[in-house]
């Protein structure tokens, strides 16, 4: 099977970053989650999919002017994740509580990788159709935004 996506917004270097595996995918997506960037002590853990990974990076690149240390996770299948061991899953996530989801879309449902609905950025309803450069900031969906809100929940 073969598909093809169309998005109205920019991916920007967001698709090529990942590590690739010895099969040519990048590495982790067989497991739907990956660590992009961040490895070691983290204060802070950015979930993200999609083009929201490049919001994600530029909100660590945000933080690491400020000495704080992020990582951005990349979940593309909440599915195949949720199925993964849960040592992966608690390697990818970082510590509970300390984590923020960006996510275009919706933010419905990423409570249960965050902890807590005010960790998750995100369009709170459905219809809004415009470029990506006139809803995001509109919306809060901006890497300034992401870091802002990491602020509050990173390590200290």
């Amino acid at each position: 099977p073969v598909g093809m996506l169309r998005r109205r917004q920019g991916l920007g270097h967001s698709l090529g970053i990942m590590p690739i595996d010895a099969a040519g995918c990048p590495a982790g997506s067989r497991k739907a989650a990956q660590l992009v960037v961040g490895c070691g002590k983290r204060q802070i853990t950015i979930i993200s999919t999609g083009s929201e990974v490049e919001i994600a990076l530029k909100a660590r690149d945000l933080l690491a002017a400020e000495g704080v240390r992020a990582a951005v996770v990349s979940m593309p299948s909440w599915e195949l994740f949720d199925r993964q061991p849960e040592a992966y899953r608690a390697e990818v996530l970082g510590v509970a509580g300390h984590r923020v989801a960006v996510e275009a879309l919706s933010p419905f449902g990423w409570e249960r990788y965050v902890g807590v609905s005010d960790a998750i950025i995100g369009m709170p309803g459905f219809g809004a159709s415009a470029p990506a450069d006139k809803l995001y900031p509109h919306f809060g969906i901006t890497a300034e935004a992401v870091a802002a809100k990491a602020r509050k929940f990173a390590v200290k």
